[in-house]
């Protein structure tokens, strides 16, 4: 089955086409949409550690659709990303590894949501599980960060 999905013309075309609007065009959709969705997370998180006090979470209400914009575009771009690599990376530990760190990621976000909706439009103040929740969404974007860019290196 992978190998179907690898030798698919979608996968041919992003393997071997020359042009730009391939591989190059859909790993930059890639980092951009990283850096949409994991900049956005982390203006929140680190809110929400206490930088900006001085500011409403309310203030912060707009993170989630920027997130999910990010989201999309690197949940199309990853799906071309391995349809392109689908026999080694469809068995790769570092791949599953990259994998469950950005749905524990994803995950920290739905109690970090429900925080800021929760919060009137003048809340400042949060609490320890917040703190906690922005340290570990911090830590997991990171580490799927890190682990997607090792597959390049690890998995070959």
């Amino acid at each position: 089955m992978l190998e179907s999905i690898e030798t698919s013309q979608l996968g041919l075309w992003l393997r071997e086409s020359p042009s730009v609007w391939a591989f190059p065009m859909v790993l930059t959709l890639h980092t951009i949409g990283l850096a949409v969705l994991i900049g956005a997370s982390w203006v929140l998180d680190l809110r929400l550690l206490g930088i900006g006090r001085h500011v409403p979470l309310s203030a912060f209400r707009w993170v989630f659709p920027t997130v999910a914009v990010g989201l999309v575009i690197n949940l199309v771009t990853g799906v071309l990303l391995f349809i392109k690599n689908a026999t080694v990376w469809g068995v790769a530990l570092p791949f599953f590894v990259k994998m469950a760190l950005v749905v524990a990621s994803v995950a920290t976000l739905l109690p970090i949501r429900a925080i800021v909706l929760r919060g009137g439009d003048e809340a400042r103040d949060v609490g320890s599980n917040a703190r906690l929740l922005a340290v570990a969404s911090i830590l997991t974007w990171s580490a799927a960060v890190t682990a997607g860019r090792l597959l390049a290196y690890l998995v070959v």
